[in-house]
């Protein structure tokens, strides 16, 4: 198990730089390109396959203990060590980064997005890989700000030099207006969470010094070194860590760099941010905000919790301007904004403190992981088929109609909606509601008044979602496909064809594709959609009936971490 875990993290960096070398002449296939993407699919599924041995072999009737656990000195003068392990917080973390990671080199081995050569986008992914799964496995705090800084080069090339663009677009270069606007995007990310990191690295260095040791075990347990921080030190620890892990969340109003970064982002890059970078400002304050400085994380949490709030409110109400008709709302735009709604949830559970809160927040990760990811799978899918995100132009004056000329991409579309909503018997629902529970009875000396307003605004939020989301299916799914309304006189003419007239003597009849406005077939879910998109739609709806599976992980270590390591 220990081997296992530090393979976990290496094996991605050490697959980094294979794929920088040219390709052994018996496994070129088609040609280096095609060795390269073959590589990607290979080292992540590998990952994978590591990480669902780890789970099975993770000792589950004692989930608060770490396991797999790595303790090595690094630099003694700093009492800085690399140490790894993984309880039942970080574990379902684990697993979700390999999965997504593999789902994503599946899918870019069938839909490479366009942009410089393969070799690089496959390093960048691999890259992003270990140091995502490093952050949710490290036990030093310096290790865990490197894990943290570590994802940012490779999103920021993804974005700015593959960005634009979704699986299998057509060939021929972007536009400079294109162009320009994924640079813009990668830098605004890169920047904002820069500024957030150098922030949070003064209160982890304040922490360190405070106490003498950067052990993220040893800070968290009451015979530790954490009696050392005074209520002083704490407040101001927890204000500088909070910015940056709030940046990465994204809380608001430090989000304004999420939609530009997914709407410029390619599909497998929105997919990665948004299941699993998101997910780590939201477990490093569950990881360290919570347990090493609980005093000051309790004087910050009404300000934390009315933040989130907002944040749920605001989303939604961006998302209801970005799906109205003729507001030329985009839909990857429209679903990075709900993330900031979704994300919310988290930060109000984390903020009540108390077990059912911070249980609901790590289960409302996992969901809006699996959920979210769908989405954007979906939507860069519906890119590559029509060209465009653009609601309006994809809806028309009646609407996408994709019921009618892709059924099953529009079913599926349907259900990831639907999900994310948080319809209860699917994953979405058992988070959110967890987390409002959390408000409503949050933790003593918090004040109930404050949180019981929290949880109101966080209740309308719901009902917004719910809103917007049924829109974009209407606009998206249904409505009248484009050739029902082509006049007979083209049959009586005899310039239509076989299929448009069968259409025509049958309207009730609907093929499994249809037309865009431009005449452009819209084909239904390929083989390799199938494989990469069933994982994550199958997890959804098992998360939603058996929540407990999740929960008696989490549950455990959490009650540990909230009492002190007792």
């Amino acid at each position: 198990m220990q081997l296992l875990l530090a393979g976990v993290v290496v094996l991605p960096l050490l697959g980094a730089v294979g794929a920088l070398l040219p390709a052994p002449p018996g496994l070129r296939g088609r040609g280096p390109d095609q060795a390269v993407l073959r590589h990607g699919v290979t080292v992540t599924g590998v990952v994978l396959a590591a990480t669902v041995a780890l789970a099975i072999g993770f000792d589950h009737s004692h989930p608060a203990r770490m396991q797999a656990t790595t303790d090595i000195s690094w630099i003694p003068a700093l009492d800085i060590r690399v140490h790894l392990g993984i309880d039942g917080i970080s574990l379902p973390l684990v697993v979700l980064t390999a999965l997504l990671t593999f789902l994503c080199a599946l899918y870019s081995y069938f839909s490479m997005p366009q942009g410089p050569s393969p070799k690089a986008f496959v390093a960048l992914l691999l890259l992003l890989e270990s140091g995502t799964l490093a952050t949710f496995a490290v036990l030093d705090l310096v290790l865990f700000f490197l894990a943290f800084e570590m994802v940012l080069i490779p999103m920021y090339f993804l974005i700015a030099r593959w960005g634009g663009n979704s699986g299998g677009a057509a060939p021929g270069a972007p536009s400079g207006r294109e162009s320009g606007g994924r640079q813009a995007a990668a830098w605004k990310f890169i920047l904002y969470t820069l500024l957030g990191s150098v922030v949070m690295l003064l209160g982890l260095l304040l922490v360190g010094v405070k106490t003498g040791t950067f052990d993220m075990v040893a800070l968290a347990t009451d015979n530790g070194p954490k009696s050392q921080l005074s209520h002083t030190v704490q407040l101001v620890a927890v204000l500088a860590i909070g910015v940056g892990l709030a940046v990465k969340s994204p809380l608001w109003p430090l989000h304004s760099w999420l939609p530009d970064a997914h709407t410029a982002a390619p599909t497998v890059g929105s997919v990665l941010l948004a299941g699993v970078l998101l997910k780590m400002g939201t477990y490093g304050f569950v990881r360290i905000a919570l347990p090493i400085a609980p005093e000051g994380m309790h004087t910050f949490a009404p300000y934390l919790a009315a933040l989130a709030a907002v944040g749920i409110v605001y989303g939604s109400l961006a998302c209801l301007a970005l799906v109205r008709k003729g507001a030329k709302g985009d839909l990857k735009r429209l679903i990075a904004y709900s993330s900031v709604g979704h994300m919310g949830f988290v930060l109000l559970g984390i903020a009540s403190m108390t077990p059912t809160g911070v249980n609901g927040a790590l289960f409302a990760n996992i969901a809006h992981g699996l959920i979210t990811g769908l989405l954007f799978f979906l939507v860069g899918a519906l890119k590559d088929r029509t060209g465009t995100t653009d609601l309006d132009t994809l809806a028309g004056t009646t609407g996408a109609a994709l019921y009618g000329r892709a059924p099953r991409f529009g079913a599926l579309l349907a259900f990831a909606a639907v999900a994310s909503l948080g319809i209860p018997g699917l994953a979405g629902f058992w988070g959110e509601m967890l987390a409002m529970f959390g408000a409503f009875h949050p933790a003593p000396g918090l004040s109930r008044p404050a949180f019981l307003t929290f949880m109101a605004l966080a209740g309308l939020g719901t009902l917004l979602t719910a809103a917007y989301l049924l829109l974009v299916v209407r606009r998206v799914c249904m409505g009248a496909t484009p050739d029902a309304d082509e006049p007979a006189a083209a049959i009586e003419e005899g310039t239509a064809s076989p299929d448009e007239a069968a259409h025509h003597a049958a309207p009730g009849k609907r093929p499994a594709t249809g037309r865009t406005a431009g005449g452009t077939l819209i084909p239904d879910i390929a083989r390799h959609e199938y494989a990469a998109w069933t994982p994550l739609a199958a997890l959804t709806v098992l998360a939603g009936l058996w929540p407990a599976a999740l929960l008696g992980l989490t549950d455990p270590a959490v009650q540990q971490l909230l009492g002190g390591g007792k």
